[in-house]
């Protein structure tokens, strides 16, 4: 439950659970959003946030592989379960808008949010809205090119930022130098300073994440970069040496500050209550 200035008034956890199906998890998320409604003196709106190519516009979440949604009128059916006006938005997206406008990248107009997880995908916010694209699939930066003909990626491509720089590539990569096959992105930052391995490791991800940003720059033009989901929690170790990559990279495009989110895991619902409170405004 969050008030309209973004603080936050109560906060639930509960697990996914994706394998029983998507009907389930659906029925689940509308349980959990009239319980929350019940606890508010007066609840106002209600904003819902899910991976995968969202239809912001008629509040439909056309596909998402995590949790097996496809053509599923979320806010359909938020609206009327909970007679409440509702929103649906992108995971990414919405984590980008919170960070805009509470987070990392408040005061500034033009605010680039980069997730690097387990994949990777950006959220460009101007002036406090963000941009979905023709078909509800902007931001997808993880699957821009930057390794030609290199490792394979999940969407079909090879050479893709994703996989080369997600937390998962990364860890995948060191498995095989090292011959740990348990090996981890966390592995790899914590062995830094130890094994010449994990730097070489760090360095190919830190070197193709600028190539990719350099790409993004030249497309958007921001004044703020913030880098969010596991592998930012680096910090310095990873913020220090993408600076320095991708200013050597930079012809005649403005080096933008690139900073750590500060939301962490609650962006999300945040950016979720915000494009409510947006929906209502627009009604």
């Amino acid at each position: 439950m969050v008030r309209p200035d973004g603080t936050v008034l109560h906060e639930e956890r509960h697990p996914t659970l994706a394998a029983r199906g998507p009907e389930a998890v659906t029925e689940n998320i509308l349980e959990i959003a009239a319980g929350l409604a019940a606890r508010a003196e007066n609840p106002i709106a209600v904003g819902i946030a899910v991976p995968g190519v969202i239809d912001e516009e008629n509040g439909v979440a056309v596909w998402s592989s995590n949790v097996g949604f496809r053509d599923v009128p979320l806010r359909k059916l938020l609206t009327d379960r909970l007679g409440l006006p509702a929103a649906l938005g992108h995971d990414v997206r919405v984590g980008g808008l919170a960070e805009a406008r509470l987070g990392a990248g408040r005061g500034q107009r033009y605010v680039l949010f980069v997730a690097i997880g387990t994949g990777i995908a950006a959220a460009l916010v101007v002036d406090g809205k963000t941009y979905g694209g023709a078909h509800g699939a902007a931001g997808e930066l993880g699957h821009i090119v930057v390794r030609p003909g290199g490792t394979p990626c999940p969407c079909g491509a090879r050479g893709c930022l994703e996989a080369v720089t997600s937390a998962r590539s990364i860890g995948r990569r060191y498995a095989e130098i090292s011959g740990n096959p348990e090996a981890t992105a966390f592995d790899v930052v914590g062995r830094l300073d130890q094994d010449p391995a994990a730097r070489q490791v760090w360095q190919e991800a830190v070197d193709a994440l600028a190539d990719g940003l350099l790409t993004a720059q030249a497309l958007y033009d921001v004044d703020v970069l913030v880098l969010g989901g596991g592998l930012a929690e680096a910090g310095e170790a990873l913020l220090e040496p993408l600076r320095g990559e991708l200013e050597k990279r930079l012809t005649f495009h403005r080096m933008p500050r690139i900073v750590k989110a500060e939301l962490g895991d609650t962006a999300g619902c945040k950016g979720a209550a915000l494009l409510a409170l947006d929906h209502l405004e627009k009604a």
